[in-house]
């Protein structure tokens, strides 16, 4: 029997940065440094938290962190007011929205807000359509790193039957997207679907996004399967069973240590790809 492949998304996001250091350099070269800015709305703390790792994470790669913390009384037109001015500034090449935002905000209206080329972190619904046609430039996070661990990993999807638990705008739909331009068979699983556990077991790429900790057990797993755990819940666990999935999986993701740290190298991967792509526009235009 092959052996199993524990799915090290540390290994991965080190190589995504690892990457990125002599683009970043030849960008520094030419007077461009990526600069990500972070919006955070109110003061939730797993927010903050979220918001300090990936502003810590882009300090490390010498990428610029412009940090934006709004009162939670921030009204819906002031964010807006704060978006429009950080799509207008030349050297902000990202832009990150904390998500959730308080509940009297429009938060769609504010995503929305932000422009195409500056959403690195793919919440904009033309940012998804253009992921879903197959020439968004970022997609998703979370989507984009679960399909760069399968290509470090050299998991192909293609011909796969892939079946996605969960339908986020920000992860089940666009990763069900990116896997079907991938030429896999895609089934994307939710609240509403009956025998999920049969559907399950058809997989040969199971994705798991459905927000809710263990949920996915081992009995629902074809021996053999690929499992990307892409939850991350209260007291580090994740939407699968781990110990349960990891007896039948061919490869699975930890929990943490897997799609997590993928993700935030993702955005760092996106944010320098923008500072390259606005720096082409300027050339262009000298």
């Amino acid at each position: 029997m092959e052996k199993k492949i524990i799915l090290d998304g540390n290994v991965v996001a080190k190589h995504v940065k690892d990457q990125l250091k002599n683009r970043i350099e030849e960008l520094k070269g030419k007077d461009v440094v990526p600069c990500l800015a972070t919006i955070l709305v109110g003061d939730d703390p797993s927010s903050e938290t979220y918001v300090r790792m990936k502003g810590n994470a882009c300090e490390k790669l010498a990428i610029l962190s412009k940090r934006i913390h709004m009162s939670k009384d921030t009204t819906t037109q002031e964010l807006l007011e704060k978006i429009t001015e950080l799509n207008d500034d030349p050297s902000v090449h990202g832009i990150l929205l904390q998500h959730p935002v308080p509940g009297h905000i429009d938060e769609r209206k504010a995503f929305e807000a932000i422009a195409i080329e500056k959403d690195v972190d793919g919440v904009t619904s033309l940012g998804y359509g253009q992921t879903a046609f197959g020439f968004g430039e970022y997609p998703s996070c979370t989507p984009a790193a679960i399909l760069e661990i399968m290509d470090f990993y050299k998991l192909n999807a293609e011909g796969k039957h892939a079946v996605v638990v969960g339908r986020s705008p920000i992860l089940g739909k666009p990763v069900s997207a990116l896997l079907l331009n991938r030429n896999a068979t895609v089934t994307t699983c939710h609240s509403y679907t009956q025998n999920l556990p049969q559907i399950v077991k058809q997989a040969d790429i199971v994705v798991a996004a459905v927000g809710k900790p263990n949920f996915i057990k081992g009995e629902w797993i074809k021996e053999g399967a690929i499992v990307l755990d892409a939850g991350y819940n209260e007291g580090n666990i994740g939407d699968a069973e781990y110990d349960s999935c990891f007896e039948k999986a061919f490869a699975i993701t930890p929990v943490p240590g897997g799609v997590g740290p993928v993700t935030i190298s993702m955005l760092l991967k996106h944010t320098v790809h923008a500072a390259g792509k606005s720096l082409e526009i300027h050339e262009k235009h000298k």
